[in-house]
């Protein structure tokens, strides 16, 4: 068996892989007891202290692949076949698993105290490349440090702010649109979204680099994109599972956008006096405690995060609202004329269903410090609670037809923080959700307004997992028929 490709799992009704599953089937994901609670709150400081390593045997490794590769048959057929927790052990360092997707039980975990059931960041498939000083794999007071600092310039005027950026960004990526040809959409969308971002962190007019080490890291960071998504990566991500700083192949990709951010650095620090209100001079000016300045590593950790992560799930919601639109054609001409006619609810609700049907982070994780009550099921301490954001959005008892691409379901329902999760949820949600949403508005309606895309009866694209997320195996292929 090639261990790079995960076996077909069957759901109820069908025979088909469950991105290709009928609108009208059930998911089978439904019911369940909605106990949850922590057994006790006397929880350990050190996480090393509840972790235990599974058994390397070959099954193990097997599973472990499967679920790095494709995950989402497996825990679709388990979910369907048991109302509850899924239990997995897995090579590497997550060890034992605890799958949850029950919104009482996810929201009991995510309201949690920090100290009961801590982020399991440190161990993600990310934690080796944006490093142990980020405010991603950051937990306790340093975590709500590092986010008080950054959460402004992702809010409220710093957002308005970058709106002309968005714009500017979206039109001059949709005027150079290839018409007639099919053309990968996460493409298109990604160099808008990194104009966006490279505006924002590194305060790059119209995101556009300027200098050789800024050119640098760009290019260097769009090629280690496009690896990460071979099965290459994935070997890789495996060996370096056990290291929390990069090894092997993970650290070669890695060093040319290390050189060329610390070149940014020095420059930076070598034009000082300029007046700069981006992110990475907010991140040269900060004082810690001491009042010395942040070392280059920590500051090198916080850029790193905030370039990847602030542009990778933008530029794969965006492809796969087409991917589904392209295939639901009532449901393209509908949002086309909402366009035309500026109902802004109507693309609000296209929206929330492109990220309800294909999440782009589709989990995240927590470490159980302490044993913990799902249901009628006791977890124990030690387990990687993971909370399958693509199991919750596609719960019959929440969701009615979860695999039908409708946009209508949000008209009637208010979504609440635990049963519509795209950006995670509790003290660790996505700090750029609202940057995040107001690129998605304008580059959606911009394309829908300006670019008059075939339809097509193509099978739905395979979903494919890079790292953390969960993208269109062939970038959301479109072709424009004409751009206006």
């Amino acid at each position: 068996m090639n261990l790079l490709t995960a076996p077909s799992i069957t759901l109820p009704g069908t025979t088909h892989p469950w991105h290709l599953t009928g609108a009208d089937e059930k998911s089978g994901v439904d019911g369940g007891d909605d106990r949850a609670f922590p057994l006790h709150t006397d929880a350990p400081t050190d996480v090393r202290s509840v972790l235990t390593r599974p058994t390397a045997s070959p099954s193990t490794i097997s599973r472990s692949i499967r679920i790095v590769r494709r995950p989402a048959e497996m825990f679709f057929a388990d979910a369907a076949r048991t109302q509850g927790v899924l239990r997995y052990e897995v090579a590497g360092g997550p060890g034992r698993l605890a799958v949850l997707s029950h919104p009482a039980h996810i929201k009991a975990l995510m309201t949690a105290d920090q100290a009961l059931a801590p982020s399991a960041t440190r161990m993600s498939p990310l934690a080796p490349i944006v490093g142990s000083q980020s405010v991603l794999t950051s937990v306790g007071a340093r975590h709500r440090r590092q986010r008080s600092m950054l959460l402004p310039r992702f809010h409220g005027k710093a957002v308005a702010a970058y709106r002309a950026g968005i714009d500017t960004a979206t039109a001059r990526h949709i005027d150079a649109w290839p018409v007639g040809e099919l053309v990968p959409l996460a493409e298109i969308a990604q160099q808008i979204t990194l104009d966006v971002i490279m505006s924002a962190v590194f305060g790059l007019p119209d995101g556009i680099p300027v200098t050789d080490a800024e050119r640098a890291l760009r290019d260097s960071t769009l090629r280690m994109l496009r690896w990460s998504a071979t099965p290459l990566a994935t070997v890789a991500q495996l060996l370096n599972s056990r290291s929390s700083s990069p090894v092997g192949l993970t650290k070669a990709v890695l060093r040319p956008v290390d050189r060329a951010l610390y070149q940014v650095l020095a420059e930076r620090r070598a034009a000082r006096g300029e007046d700069r209100t981006d992110i990475t001079q907010l991140l040269l000016d900060t004082r810690t405690e001491d009042g010395e300045p942040l070392p280059d590593n920590e500051i090198r950790d916080e850029l790193i995060t905030l370039l990847l992560a602030g542009h990778e799930t933008t530029t794969n919601s965006v492809a796969w609202t087409f991917e589904r639109l392209t295939r639901h054609p009532d449901v393209y001409a509908d949002a086309r004329e909402a366009v035309r006619t500026g109902n802004d609810n109507y693309i609000d609700a296209l929206l929330n269903e492109s990220m309800r049907s294909r999440p782009v982070v589709p989990v995240v994780a927590r470490t159980l410090m302490v044993p913990w009550q799902f249901g009628a099921q006791e977890v124990e301490a030690g387990v990687s609670a993971l909370i399958s954001i693509l199991l919750l959005h596609h719960r019959d008892d929440l969701y009615p037809r979860p695999f039908a691409f409708d946009p209508t379901r949000f008209f009637d329902i208010k979504p609440t923080a635990h049963t519509l999760m795209p950006f995670g949820g509790g003290i660790r949600r996505c700090l750029g959700a609202p940057l995040a949403m107001a690129e998605l508005h304008t580059v959606v309606t911009e394309i829908l307004r300006r670019v008059d895309l075939e339809t097509t009866d193509r099978p739905a694209e395979r979903p494919q997992n890079r790292n953390v997320t969960m993208i269109p195996a062939d970038g959301g292929l479109v072709r424009a028929r004409k751009v206006s």
